[in-house]
């Protein structure tokens, strides 16, 4: 028998009614916040980056793929992993859906990662994906937009993530502990090794041929990109986590 609180239709329509007064007015403040994201100044990009194609060699405007506006998602694949993040990857999942639809709106979806191309291309070509996805190898791109940092870094404690300082960034004691080691052995590393990159997104304009950075977000600014995130929050029992529960798709057992 269920804990959970049970009614009538007719109860359960008022609550619905009261619950999608609530959305509306969530919706309403969604577009709020989307209105004042896309006024936020554009900052002209004067560095050159480099990156490294399925195409060949590109600058940061080639990976507009002639369109006006770029998004980027910073991949969590550093030159020392063996696999990308499991994060990152389920996240990845739900972009091949939505590359044709950007791309016919003007739109370019690309990820970027700091491991060396060959690995990025193995690693895609496991996991079934056609996005495009270039190599930041040995450029400054990911450290300048926040999302790679420098043992350096780590040994002063001057590392800045989503905006603000991070000082403690070891591992937590006791059973959280021992979860982020072993999701870290996912990507075949250990975890002061995985902790030098981060997940984000970073948006981009092109116009009369100058490129502006838009707009930046990291950790929980990703759920939105997080698909099946938006289906949990819909499903009766919400996210109901218990720990780090997700894997790659090909690692889930054939009757899951």
């Amino acid at each position: 028998m269920t804990d959970h609180k049970t009614g009538t239709h007719e109860e359960w329509l008022a609550a619905r009614l009261d619950l999608l007064a609530a959305e509306k007015a969530l919706t309403r403040q969604s577009d709020e916040v989307a209105r004042q994201r896309q006024e936020l100044p554009w900052v002209r990009v004067e560095k050159e980056y480099r990156f490294e194609t399925d195409k060949g060699t590109a600058s940061l405007e080639d990976l507009f793929d002639g369109r006006s506006q770029l998004l980027v998602y910073h991949f969590m694949f550093g030159p020392d992993y063996k696999a990308g993040c499991p994060s990152c990857s389920a996240i990845a999942d739900g972009f091949d859906g939505s590359v044709v639809h950007l791309a016919h709106h003007d739109v370019t979806l690309c990820a970027v990662s700091r491991a060396p191309l060959a690995k990025l291309r193995t690693y895609k070509e496991r996991m079934g994906w056609s996005f495009p996805w270039a190599s930041s190898y040995g450029s400054d791109f990911n450290h300048d937009f926040g999302v790679a940092h420098t043992e350096e870094e780590w040994r002063s404690g001057a590392v800045t993530y989503n905006y603000r300082e991070n000082r403690d960034f070891r591992l937590p004691p006791g059973e959280q502990g021992t979860r982020l080691a072993e999701f870290a052995a996912t990507v075949g590393t250990d975890w002061d090794t995985y902790r030098r990159e981060g997940p984000g997104m970073s948006a981009f304009v092109r116009e009369d041929g100058v490129v502006y950075h838009t707009y930046s977000t990291y950790e929980r600014g990703l759920d939105g990109l997080w698909a099946m995130y938006q289906w949990l929050d819909r499903a009766p029992l919400g996210r109901n986590e218990t720990g780090l529960w997700w894997h790659r798709h090909d690692e889930y057992d054939n009757d899951e």
